[in-house]
């Protein structure tokens, strides 16, 4: 039997998980949303506090784990942008996808959190001052706005994405405390604030929950949402010469960059070069995968439950 031989193909202009060139730029709007969110979250919460209002001091909570994703985004950002070394071959590119799920972690806390608040003062309601609320509201809102302006314009990554999301829950935030004030100011009727706050923290939950289930997607290697296994096996097992795949494993090395790896059975041995050239090829044209390995294999695949196979498809 021929000697095992293994191939790897690494796109060298995708090498974006080490450095990426809008990086500078992301950390630049990162520190940006940093200075203005950490700074509002102190005037907010003082001022929710002044005024009873659960809007607003949630609105602040909201603000505080901004800051505090901002400063594990600067973090993660910092590590992703080591190189490669020998205790780390494929870099830190994943230390942005552990802030994203530690971020969205954030986020679950902060909801339930004012989900129980909010029933206390359904049960027990207390006063709140509508005008003050109103004011700092305001102000909170054209914060907000500008952040996620500065975000969704200079910041790119999952990372980014999960800072974002604290911000957008926080511009929801402010809106809900704006309405709450304005009607107990109109109307004195005290449950809005707490409900508010729910619907806050109910339209906040779905991003929540997708954050983390794509960031714990990454760090638990499962094959990407927008890569179908079986059609990628299928086209693997369809190039001419193969006559079978199996060993084959997709997963994510970080948000943006797909790896592959599997075993090749060839009816021709001196065929490889051009199946392992039309292999890169089309899995880097139509599946976005940029990093593969492949091995040539000229025998039975093992036993069955040590392997998944693969096998070719005649038809459509």
């Amino acid at each position: 039997m021929p000697p095992r031989h293994e191939s790897s193909s690494h796109d060298h202009h995708a090498h974006h998980a080490h450095a990426h060139p809008d990086a500078q730029a992301t950390r630049r709007a990162l520190w940006v949303g940093l200075a203005l969110t950490g700074g509002f979250a102190a005037v907010e919460a003082l001022f929710g506090f002044m005024a009873g209002s659960l809007a607003l001091i949630s609105d602040a909570g909201h603000m505080v784990t901004d800051a505090a994703s901002f400063v594990v985004a600067l973090i993660a950002a910092t590590v992703t942008a080591r190189p490669p070394s020998e205790r780390a071959t494929y870099g830190y590119a994943r230390a942005e996808v552990l802030a994203a799920f530690v971020n969205a972690l954030a986020m679950l806390a902060l909801i339930v959190w004012i989900a129980v608040e909010a029933v206390e003062r359904l049960l027990a309601p207390v006063p709140v001052a509508g005008p003050t609320v109103m004011v700092v509201a305001a102000i909170g809102l054209f914060v907000n706005l500008a952040v996620a302006f500065i975000l969704s314009r200079g910041a790119t990554g999952i990372n980014a994405r999960g800072a974002l999301l604290h911000v957008m829950g926080d511009l929801l935030g402010s809106v809900a405390a704006l309405v709450a004030g304005a009607v107990i100011f109109w109307t004195g009727y005290m449950p809005i604030d707490p409900i508010l706050s729910l619907v806050v923290a109910l339209l906040i939950l779905r991003s929540t929950v997708a954050l983390l289930k794509e960031s714990t997607g990454v760090l638990l290697q499962n094959v990407p949402t927008h890569v179908s296994y079986a059609a990628v096996g299928r086209a693997l097992a369809a190039l001419p010469g193969v006559t079978g795949v199996h060993d084959l494993h997709v997963w994510q090395l970080t948000a943006e960059r797909v790896a592959l790896s599997a075993h090749v059975t060839l009816s021709d041995g001196s065929a490889w070069p051009r199946v392992l050239a039309s292999a890169q090829r089309m899995l880097g044209r139509d599946f976005g995968i940029d990093h593969v390995t492949l091995q040539p294999a000229w025998h039975t695949p093992p036993p069955a439950g040590r392997v998944i196979p693969v096998s070719p498809i005649v038809g459509p």
